[in-house]
């Protein structure tokens, strides 16, 4: 079996969207539907707006932790930090691990999306 699609419940629907809409076209996605993005492997990522807005996202508390993404290279990466960075978004530095980079970019209810290059 494959990967078919996530769900993504946000607090904000147009805000995250906005967020998405620019990041996703970066990493082989396009819109498909009003909130919905898909890939050429046909993974789909669905932004939907939370119903109970009680709970937020919690960096280690159960339930997802990440979505991690794999850059061609490290220019790859470096060109969405400075596109992101354009639109106004806060954009961390870089972290290098041993021959590896990534960053973590947060969406606007804080889930990481990682973009990494390893090996």
């Amino acid at each position: 079996m494959k990967l078919d699609h996530i769900v993504l419940l946000v607090s904000n629907l147009p805000k995250s969207v906005a967020f998405y809409e620019n990041l996703l076209p970066m990493l082989g996605f396009r819109k498909t539907a009003d909130h919905v993005f898909g890939n050429s492997d046909e993974i789909c990522l669905d932004i939907r707006q939370a119903e109970n807005l009680e709970y937020a996202y919690e960096r280690f508390a159960p339930g997802l932790n990440h979505i991690g993404f794999t850059a061609p290279d490290r220019d790859a990466i470096t060109q969405i930090q400075d596109t992101m960075k354009g639109a106004g978004y806060e954009v961390p530095e870089v972290q290098v691990f041993g021959e590896g980079v990534a960053l973590f970019l947060k969406d606007p209810d804080g889930m990481r999306i990682e973009l990494g290059v390893y090996g």
